[in-house]
């Protein structure tokens, strides 16, 4: 009787503590989206007032497109991101159903294998990285990113997704092989669709820090043609430090795509975290 009294008070300080955190993590995206469509005078009078028909302006956002060659730097972010998130899962899911699915000598030592991969931080090898790809011919390009992207991504996906793939009924599967489906066709047609909350949530666990990355870009690949828009910012930001217009403007190009794609992705994510709490 007593736990059903003060589950309501317990669910509702949960919910407090949680809305407190959301706004405290909000706060700035709003500060510095509002302010980037402001006046340079309203920047600094009202800080936390909205744009109004008097104080709204563009030029910082004339300035940046003007100045900086943003579209190149989205498009190099997009590929980069979407390329080394389809990879990741893919490669991910497949390493995930073979370490769940077959027993053989050495499983669980691979497996913890793989999970080292997130316990030490793949920048401590950036020199061997850099050596390899001057030696591959791949600095200064796209495909560089990619590939120490979809490695540094690919041990969460193995951890995450194997847990989940472990959770699909085995008489489904056998059913799929006394029909006749190959073991690619159960992957693909029957475990896949069934691990979908989790998919959705590596791709997002994944997809920001590929998106917000400066290190990799500004050591693998700094020319032009292959800056990526977290790398471009950061440049900008340094040319305009004291034009406080262009400064928000810039940063708040470089948060709209990450949150319009969290937004899109976020019911998967939380249905992938709830299931594998409920698990």
């Amino acid at each position: 009787m007593s736990k059903a009294r003060t589950s309501p008070i317990r669910t509702g300080l949960v919910h407090l503590a949680l809305g407190a955190y959301t706004l405290v993590a909000l706060f700035p995206v709003f500060l510095t989206i509002v302010n980037s469509f402001k006046d340079r005078a309203s920047i600094f009078r009202e800080p936390l007032m909205i744009p109004t028909p008097s104080t709204f302006s563009l030029v910082g956002y004339q300035t940046v497109l003007g100045q900086g060659d943003f579209a190149t730097y989205f498009q190099n972010s997009f590929i980069v991101t979407i390329v080394s998130i389809l990879l990741v899962l893919l490669f991910g899911a497949m390493a995930a159903f073979a370490l769940s699915e077959y027993r053989f000598r050495g499983n669980m030592l691979l497996g913890l294998y793989m999970a080292i991969g997130i316990m030490i931080p793949i920048r401590l090898g950036t020199v061997a990285i850099l050596q390899g790809m001057v030696a591959a011919g791949l600095v200064n390009t796209l495909t560089a990113l990619i590939l120490v992207y979809t490695a540094q991504g690919i041990p969460l996906a193995i951890f995450i997704l194997s847990e989940f793939m472990r959770t699909v009924s085995d008489d489904l599967k056998n059913a799929g092989r006394i029909d006749g489906l190959s073991e690619y066709a159960i992957f693909f047609r029957l475990v896949l669709p069934l691990v979908r909350p989790a998919m959705a949530t590596v791709a997002v666990f994944t997809m920001i820090p590929i998106w917000n990355d400066l290190w990799f870009p500004l050591i693998l690949a700094p020319s032009e043609a292959t800056k990526t828009v977290t790398l471009g910012s950061q440049i900008f930001i340094g040319q305009f430090v004291t034009n406080w217009n262009a400064v928000l403007a810039a940063l708040s190009l470089a948060i709209l795509p990450i949150l319009v794609l969290y937004v899109i992705f976020s019911r998967q994510l939380i249905r992938g975290i709830t299931s594998g709490a409920v698990k």
